[in-house]
């Protein structure tokens, strides 16, 4: 998402924890008081007994002293289990090696990130030549101690004198600018603040460049206050934050979003204004910065289409759109003939999904997904096809980027099995050369990959990856991972994990699921999944379990299921509606009370996929599967762990700590239902590797005790 809801018993402050080890027996947990909040939703009245947890966990002493009963209970609990220690010493061994970004060139030089292994961030590098040597810009392991300051964007000027990176403090998503020199390798004083969802753009004469941000907010509201009226600016190099320019704003539409991007010839300023929501539709207007004084020109006024501006040639932009092409397709618009009847259609539609494309060395290098598979055309500036990139395998392709003018451009390619290894592109001949792979500790061939294809229960037909080790027998037994996000068009294609390899070694068996409400199959089968259908979305994957379960890959008590943010949702939503179906389940930072998401930080942008209870059609659907809500006392549900982290706040820890509070107080059977909560860390982003090896080594020792099987861990 990439961009959320009775009488009192005891204090917090009087909260104990008290972990009975005996398997057979349930756990004690925190005693957690209960408020007597009661929403009126349009003449339903609904109890939110756990309202105050809400609360930002840095200002509430009672929440910060739940948090700490509950990962109290939690730590015990897996420090318990005998195969943590070796589960994590072994994610340590396959995590070190080497990881190298694709190089972007700006300039003639080539910048790229590498970590060496166990580094908690990837240092930033630039080289003159793809064969000379290498000598670091930025090395965010020394902006804090612990490796909880990531680097978060950079924009590097045309001629690569300039670069500016944002930095993100313990995963949050507010960004703070500064400027580097980057022959000198020194910061300048520029320090930009209040930054949320921007990159910059530099002008050509790197005197500045344009960004957007919010207002300040008020003092402690940071976190968790909605996020509105955002507005473009231009900073003057060298110049204080105050005296920026302002560009762009929409103080009568204060939910919409505006960011802006120049040309490759310096010319113009393209504006995209959304509409507020992750749906991305844009309106779009263009300033002319050969004259500074005029004002943006409107070139498209409403908000019915996506554009992804890929270059443009003097007053002809090229734009990836949805334009008359739910599966999209490129467009041109001639600023001077700007109505939509006068749109040229240079690569059209096609039947697989045009997913990403790039203007490079005067070709369209167009990535499509053949069933959630990258397949990449090239075109020639007219739509002729030219050819297709040969891929090494099935899986995924990503990169590409470049400028109109470049005769090379760099990609990654991965999969399931095979860690991302760099390709060389040469665009006149067509021949991609392996550049860099990294050398992990494991043997691809001793792992299959294979796609399958299952019936929903309305009849759809999705698809879904699985992987494991060759040999596997297919007799109900085998611990399996069921993973699946389905919403805001975004898709599941093949990808490299380390924490999944390990999954896979132990003997487990992967499951991805492409649920509708992706991108897999263009906007339709994403509008399949969204709001009053999002109901889709549960079946697809509720679905995905059954046919594992069908075809003896597993079975319920061996099956776990995982997802995070939207699909953290998913699991909430598909275990209070079949909590029989699932041997364990992993929600992280989910979006759990469908009710209120739309009143903290980001959450106002998913309307667009969910709905919101300020409307009475909408909040009849949210309740039905809100997570939170539809928690029921006196069931059974499965083992539950839980994953949060206190300064998230793109879905704010609220949503699983209400979650975790419920449900322990639901929980009939002895299965545990605890709740992780990280501190010092955000939705996900900028991660620090060590924090990210100890969630992996929690959640697979979690599967180990509750799934119960035995583990092949190498020494």
């Amino acid at each position: 998402m990439r961009m959320h809801r009775w009488a009192a018993v005891l204090p917090v402050a009087a909260l104990t924890a008290l972990v009975v080890i005996a398997e057979e027996k349930k756990l004690t947990y925190p005693t957690t008081k209960k408020g007597d909040v009661v929403e009126d939703y349009h003449g339903t009245k609904v109890p939110d007994p756990y309202r105050w947890l809400e609360d930002d966990v840095r200002k509430s002493k009672d929440v910060a002293d739940w948090v700490e009963a509950e990962n109290k209970v939690t730590n015990a609990f897996l420090e318990s289990i005998p195969e943590r220690e070796a589960i994590k010493k072994r994610i340590t061994t396959l995590w070190n090696y080497e990881r190298i970004s694709a190089p972007g060139k700006h300039g003639g030089k080539y910048f790229f990130s590498k970590n060496n292994g166990l580094q908690n961030q990837s240092a930033l590098y630039v080289q003159d030549a793809l064969d000379g040597e290498a000598r670091m810009l930025l090395d965010p392991n020394s902006w804090s101690k612990d490796g909880t300051v990531a680097l978060a964007g950079t924009a590097v000027t045309d001629d690569a004198k300039y670069m500016a990176y944002g930095k993100a403090v313990a995963g949050s998503d507010w960004n703070t600018w500064h400027v580097l020199d980057v022959a000198s390798g020194k910061p300048l004083d520029d320090e930009l603040k209040w930054i949320k969802f921007s990159g910059a753009s530099w002008t050509l004469d790197n005197k500045g460049f344009f960004y957007s941000r919010f207002p300040e907010p008020q003092a402690g509201a940071a976190f968790q206050s909605l996020n509105k009226n955002m507005a473009m600016y231009y900073h003057k190099l060298g110049a204080p934050q105050s005296d920026d320019e302002l560009i762009y704003k929409m103080p009568e539409h204060p939910e919409w979003g505006v960011n802006g991007s120049v040309t490759e010839d310096g010319k113009y300023l393209v504006i995209f204004i959304s509409d507020g929501t992750t749906s991305r539709k844009s309106r779009l207007a263009y300033k002319d910065l050969s004259k500074p004084d005029t004002k943006p020109v409107d070139l498209v006024p409403n908000h019915e289409n996506k554009f992804n501006l890929l270059g443009n040639d003097g007053p002809i932009f090229y734009f990836l759109s949805d334009f008359k092409a739910p599966k999209y397709q490129v467009v041109a618009i001639d600023i001077k003939n700007p109505e939509p009847k006068d749109w040229k259609t240079i690569v059209p539609e096609a039947k697989e999904t045009l997913d990403s494309a790039d203007l490079v060395g005067n070709q369209f290098i167009c990535s499509y997904l053949q069933d959630a598979k990258t397949k990449v055309k090239v075109f020639d500036m007219k739509g002729t096809a030219l050819h297709d990139v040969q891929l090494p395998g099935i899986g995924t392709a990503a990169g590409f980027g470049g400028k109109k003018s470049d005769l090379e451009t760099f990609y990654t390619f991965l999969s399931f099995t095979t860690p991302p290894a760099v390709y060389r592109y040469d665009v006149p001949t067509g021949k991609s050369t392996l550049l860099r792979s990294p050398k992990v500790k494991f043997n691809p061939a001793d792992y299959e990959v294979k796609q399958v294809f299952y019936a929903s229960k309305d009849g759809t037909k999705v698809p879904m990856f699985l992987s494991f080790k060759k040999g596997m027998k297919l007799d109900g037994t085998n611990p399996t991972l069921l993973y699946g996000y389905g919403g805001f068009n975004i898709s599941l294609t093949p990808a490299f994990s380390i924490s999944r390899l390990q999954w896979m070694e132990m003997g487990g068996v992967l499951a991805v699921a492409n649920l509708r409400g992706g991108g897999e199959y263009g906007d339709d089968w994403h509008r399949a999944g969204t709001k009053n259908r999002k109901q889709n979305v549960f079946d697809d994957f509720i679905a995905a379990a059954e046919h594992l379960i069908a075809e003896k890959y597993t079975s319920s008590k061996k099956l776990a299921i995982q997802g995070g943010s939207n699909g953290g949702l998913l699991v909430g939503a598909c275990m209070t509606q079949r909590p029989d179906l699932f041997g364990a389940c992993l929600p992280a930072v989910g979006v759990m009370d469908m009710l209120r998401f739309q009143k903290f930080t980001a959450g106002r942008y998913w309307t667009d996929d969910y709905g919101s209870s300020d409307n009475s059609d909408e909040f009849n659907f949210l309740a039905k599967y809100s997570p939170y809500h539809n928690l029921k006392p006196g069931t059974q549900y499965p083992p539950t762990m839980i994953t949060t982290a206190d300064t998230d706040d793109r879905v704010v820890p609220g949503h699983s700590f209400k979650f975790a509070a419920r449900i322990q107080e639901c929980q009939a059977g002895s299965a545990p239902v605890l709740i992780r909560i990280e501190t010092k860390a955000g939705h996900g982003a900028g991660k620090p590797t060590s924090k990210a090896i100890e969630e992996v080594a929690d959640q697979w020792a979690f599967l180990v005790k509750t799934l119960d099987f035995k583990p092949t861990i190498p020494e």
